[in-house]
């Protein structure tokens, strides 16, 4: 009997159960191992570039639009390199036509004022010499008005010589101008007795002579009134006199 339930403790239902595995080589099991992990790590990838793509965010588009955005650029920048510079140039050239324009437009104005003046003064000298008139030496519109700066003013005026006298006439102008400053009235003559431009006053002329020029008063002064006085040489008396009114 012992022997018998010792057999069926080996062999029989109540034997312990007995796994029987196949023995397989370590490099075969590092080799499924890594095969395992190479396919999920491709699967994760798979995935991660299957979301970015999904999201919008796929590599290559992004490169071929930055490139894009980059030519873009550059085309840009050349583009206002090049309007600017002929921005530059239109405006270099409207200002040579401004100045071009400012200048001809003087011109046209100096020349107008000095064909009214030739104008007056042909009819001048027609009516003189209608007349007969006799006079040795004459003053013909003598004017002053104020000039552009403050305190200058510019005076013009013409000199005849009418008559049988035939020689030059030689002499000097002299200016004596009123001028009112702090309520207080003072004369000026212009120009003074030892002045450096004496000789800027000088006049000469056998039938006529245009006379024009400039003086200044002081800061706040006014003149009131100028005369202007013709002396021959060699006579301390004023030969001629004409005084002109300016307020």
């Amino acid at each position: 009997m012992i022997m018998i339930k010792a057999l069926r403790s080996k062999f029989g239902i109540a034997a312990r159960r007995v796994a029987v595995r196949t023995q397989v080589a370590w490099y075969w099991r590092w080799l499924v191992i890594i095969m395992m992990i190479t396919m999920v790590m491709a699967l994760a990838w798979w995935m991660y570039d299957s979301g970015r793509k999904f999201a919008g965010f796929d590599s290559g588009q992004a490169e071929r639009e930055m490139a894009r955005q980059a030519e873009l650029n550059a085309r840009l920048q050349a583009e206002n390199s090049l309007l600017r510079h002929e921005f530059a140039a239109s405006e270099r050239q409207l200002q040579i036509e401004r100045s071009t324009y400012g200048d001809l437009a003087k011109q046209v104005k100096d020349l107008s004022d000095e064909n009214t003046s030739l104008k007056e003064d042909l009819a001048f000298f027609q009516s003189l010499l209608s007349a007969g008139s006799k006079e040795a030496v004459s003053i013909y519109r003598f004017n002053v008005e104020p000039d552009a700066l403050p305190g200058e003013y510019r005076y013009r005026l013409l000199l005849l010589q009418m008559g049988p006298r035939q020689k030059e006439f030689q002499g000097k102008l002299q200016f004596v101008i009123d001028v009112l400053q702090n309520g207080q009235k003072s004369l000026i003559t212009i120009p003074g007795e030892n002045g450096p431009d004496l000789q800027a006053y000088n006049v000469n002329f056998k039938y006529y002579q245009r006379v024009e020029g400039s003086f200044r008063v002081e800061p706040g002064a006014v003149a009131k009134s100028v005369q202007v006085r013709v002396f021959e040489n060699g006579a301390s008396e004023a030969k001629l006199t004409q005084t002109v009114n300016l307020s």
